[in-house]
């Protein structure tokens, strides 16, 4: 038996000013959508940026399992570029084991997505915090296509798939605004004939939609007599290989900007951050409470916005974020709520209800490190309301951050302007979505370390 990897835990001390000029990982949500749709097309793709994560390396294991062939050449400058050889649509094969995505819930609902067109079975499972999630918003409408799905109670892995064989096309409203229900059902379009259409009323991110283009795929924009978006999908499209960059994860960029921000006297430049109008929720915010940042040269790659972000420290002001900005910002709530607890004033961020099914309860773990931290914190409903007093938090708490990499951050951040310095119990996580965390914070001129 393999022994338990212990514990990792990191400390994070009261900073000197940040600085420096760094590019973070690539964005998770369309790495997973590049090796996906890569493994569904015809030729080579090559990926430039991808995140080389624990939950995007999960994804690129179980397209390898379905049949597409995955590879990674190293550049002299140490960066990966990966190509994929795809299989086509509705070329997937029957996995011969069990799939485990880890802790990457992205990629086990969108992996739902492709599987419910194929004719296969197919087992997903994960580590413990991915097998308590609940899957039945994705579950349920790829039913519709003719898939089942059994799973343990609440719809939680380990989970059987059985794709359908004679797949029918669907028209589905998404009741709750998901990007990862959207997509997992454009994916499932794919290979189904006829067209597929998703119903949004409040938008979502949408680099599916953007991707699905790239690959070559035919999408259709529209609205209904509701005014909600509509995208149809025409199904069975023979996909092209396409070179794919992908851009700097503007929710990671999120953690070292809002360091920078808090931090006084700090002045950071975030390289070749994606700055996709469904993802930059998090800059409108703190451009609303004081901060000073500044977007230098704005460009276009592979489809996705792209700029790079100057950032200097700043006061900020406590403001109302309203529900409609939760789905352009929904990662970046824990980080939010550190910038808020040293604002000056009342932040109140409402429509989080998201924040309780993500890889933990997270609008409860903000508001129980917070208050462990010495900060005015409530809960009300799906409302955060982060009493700020514009002066430096207490801090001094050891934080259980429950296997999730974007709460261990935000504490960590927090750590950094704190009279006393903070702890998160297990950083272990972080490497799932931000590879090199420590060592990019450190360079900047962060005190951050393992005890």
């Amino acid at each position: 038996m393999v022994p338990p990897i212990p514990p990792r835990p990191l400390r994070a001390h009261r900073s000197t000013p940040l600085s420096g000029r760094v590019r973070v990982p690539g964005d998770k949500s369309i790495s997973h959508r590049a090796l996906m749709l890569g493994g569904l097309a015809v030729g080579r793709t090559e990926i430039r940026g991808l995140l080389e994560g624990e939950d995007v390396i999960a994804t690129a294991h179980a397209m390898e399992a379905m049949g597409a062939r995955i590879d990674r050449q190293e550049t002299a400058d140490g960066a990966g570029v990966w190509t994929v050889d795809g299989v086509g649509v509705g070329g997937l094969a029957e996995p011969a084991d069990v799939l485990d995505m880890g802790n990457a819930g992205t990629g086990a609902r969108l992996l739902m997505g492709l599987l419910a067109t194929h004719d296969l079975t197919a087992i997903l499972t994960g580590d413990a915090s991915l097998r308590g999630r609940p899957m039945k918003r994705v579950t349920d409408p790829l039913a519709l296509f003719g898939a089942s799905f059994v799973g343990r109670s609440g719809g939680r892995l380990p989970m059987a798939v059985r794709g359908a064989a004679t797949p029918l096309p669907v028209s589905y409203r998404v009741p709750v605004p998901s990007a990862q229900v959207k997509s997992a059902v454009l994916l499932a379009g794919l290979n189904t004939p006829g067209e597929t259409t998703v119903i949004e009323p409040v938008a979502t991110r949408d680099h599916t939609e953007r991707m699905l283009g790239h690959f070559g795929a035919a999408l259709r924009l529209g609205r209904d007599d509701q005014g909600a978006t509509t995208i149809t999908l025409t199904g069975q499209p023979e996909l092209r290989a396409a070179p794919v960059e992908v851009p700097a994860d503007p929710s990671s960029a999120a953690f070292p900007l809002v360091a920078a921000v808090l931090v006084p006297e700090s002045h950071v430049t975030l390289a070749g951050v994606g700055m996709n109008p469904q993802r930059i929720g998090l800059i409108d915010t703190l451009r609303e409470m004081g901060a000073d940042i500044l977007i230098r040269d704005p460009r276009i790659e592979a489809g996705e916005p792209v700029a790079d972000l100057e950032v200097r420290a700043s006061a900020l002001t406590g403001i109302e974020v309203p529900a409609a900005r939760a789905p352009s910002m929904i990662d970046e709530y824990p980080i939010l709520a550190v910038a808020a607890a040293c604002a000056r004033g009342t932040t109140r961020m409402h429509g989080l209800s998201e924040l309780r099914v993500k890889e933990s309860d997270r609008l409860s773990a903000v508001a129980t490190g917070l208050a462990a931290c010495g900060v005015d914190v409530t809960v009300d409903g799906d409302t955060l309301i982060v009493h700020g007093k514009g002066t430096v938090p207490k801090g001094g708490a050891t934080v259980a951050v429950n296997l999730d990499h974007r709460i261990g951050m935000a504490f960590l951040v927090l750590g950094l302007v704190s009279a006393e310095a903070v702890t998160i119990d297990d950083g272990r996580a972080i490497d799932t979505s931000f590879p090199g965390f420590v060592t990019l914070m450190t360079g900047l001129g962060a005190p951050i370390s393992l005890i």
